[in-house]
This record gives C-alpha cells, sequence and structure tokens, in this order.
C-alpha cells in the first residue's frame, strides 16, 4: 500500500523564530518508525523555507512552498520563482489553493501555467481543487472540479502524475471547523480518480488525493480510513504541536 501523505500548510503564520520551534518539535517527536508509512511535508512561507529547510534536513521530511510564479525571472516584482524555491531546497510547492483562487483572482489558466512550469523545472506539485458552497448546493461539485482539472492540466503529460499530488478541498470547509462526512468526502475523491484515470490515460493507482477542509486530530481516523484518501492537507491544526503530532501518528496507523 502506498504510503500516506501530511502536508501541513502553515499559511501566512509563524516568524521565523516560531517556525523554527515547531519544525524542532515535530522533527524530535515523529519517530523513523512513523515516517515508514507516512510522507510528512511542511509548507511555511516563503522567509521560513531556509530555516526549516535547515531543521528537516535529513530527517526524511520534505520542504513544500505555498506559491510559485511561471517565468525564469524578470520584472515580476514580489513574486518567486521555481529556481528560488529549489535553491532553498524545497522539492514541492502548492498551486491552486481556494485562497488564491477566491481571495487572490487566480484563474485556472494561470494555475495550469504554474503547474507546467513547476514540473519542467523539477518541482513536485499540490495542486488543489474544490468547490464553493453555492456550487455544492447547485450539485455543481464535480463539473467545478473537472474544469479546473482540465485546464489545469493542459499540456501536462501523463508520465508526469507521479510528481502531482491532488488535494479535495471543499472552499465551505476550510477554517470554518465544517468538514465533509468521511463517506462523502471518499466518495468525491474516487470520482476525482476515475475522471482524471479516464480523460489522461493515466492508471488510477498513480493518482494520489488528499482531503483538505478543517482536518484537526478529532477528524483525522474517521478521514483517514476511508479508502479513497491519500492523505490529508493540513491548515490550522498544523499549526499545533500536540494536534499536527496526533494526526502524522494517526495517519500512519
Amino acid at each position: 500500500m502506498a504510503k500516506r501523505i501530511i502536508i501541513a500548510n502553515w499559511k501566512m503564520n509563524l516568524l521565523r523564530d516560531e517556525a523554527k520551534e515547531l519544525t524542532n518539535h515535530i522533527v524530535n517527536n515523529i519517530a523513523v518508525s512513523d515516517l515508514k508509512s507516512v510522507d510528512v511535508i511542511l509548507a511555511p512561507t516563503f522567509i521560513c523555507l531556509e530555516p526549516v529547510g535547515e531543521i528537516i534536513e535529513n530527517s526524511g521530511i520534505e520542504l513544500c512552498a505555498q506559491n510559485v510564479f511561471w517565468e525564469e525571472s524578470g520584472a515580476y516584482t514580489g513574486e518567486i520563482s521555481a529556481d528560488m524555491l529549489l535553491d532553498l531546497g524545497c522539492s514541492w510547492v502548492i498551486i491552486g489553493h481556494s485562497e488564491r483562487r477566491y481571495a487572490l483572482g487566480e484563474t485556472n489558466s494561470m494555475i495550469n501555467d504554474k503547474i507546467v512550469f513547476s514540473l519542467k523545472k523539477g518541482l513536485k506539485v499540490v495542486f488543489c481543487i474544490g468547490e464553493r458552497i453555492e456550487e455544492k448546493n447547485q450539485g455543481k461539485t464535480l463539473n467545478v472540479i473537472k474544469k479546473q482539472v482540465e485546464i489545469g492540466l493542459n499540456g501536462v503529460n501523463n508520465k508526469l502524475f507521479d510528481n502531482i499530488i491532488f488535494a479535495y478541498e471543499p472552499v465551505w470547509a476550510i477554517g470554518t471547523g465544517i468538514t465533509a462526512e468521511p463517506e462523502q468526502a471518499s466518495s468525491v475523491h474516487g470520482s476525482i480518480k476515475k475522471f482524471i484515470s479516464e480523460r489522461f490515460n493515466c492508471h488510477i493507482s498513480k493518482i494520489r488525493v488528499l482531503y483538505g477542509g478543517s482536518v484537526n486530530s478529532d477528524n483525522i481516523d474517521s478521514l483517514i480510513s476511508q479508502s479513497n484518501i491519500d492523505g490529508v492537507l493540513v491548515g490550522g491544526a498544523s499549526l499545533d504541536k500536540k494536534s499536527f503530532l496526533e494526526i502524522i501518528k494517526s495517519s500512519g496507523v
């Protein structure tokens, strides 16, 4: 069975010393045996990538950025390139997070540019997809996700799917304390895998889909027990030392 994947998205939180303290606590309290069945990935802010990367070096934990731009270099004030992330030790980057889609105006086309360029440069991608509450209530969940995937993966060779993790994060569940029912989430995950497999001629076993949306230590067991859920993208709970370690340990069972 493939290893489960736990990604900590720290969003716009933690100064460098705070990030170092949390990272040290995680590294010092994860046993080697925990990482035999779980891959742990940390996604701090840009200013914390270097200190966090130094701490997790040789620990088995991987480093992830929260965003990237689609050009090599140039006059793009405020942006960060794939080479810069690689230089800092990142192996992953989150692309298409709903907070960037809906709060910052990122389009499916922009997300596609980021995915194509990141894969070309050798970064692995956490590709976030998900519907808003009004789309869910109108029964459009799968239509929305299919469109996001179709455009987001335009021009991506299916041989690169080993370097992509999909993260289903219903927008109505992010930071709200509301979590999709485990069976409901698993059903959506199954539909996502089936669609990607058929549309991109990729074996379904290669498609890994994580759940994101108010994941915490109280609901992790019910989520991770679902056959179609390959791991979790954790937001707020990943900032809590005790909660995040419980999530990792529960996911390794």
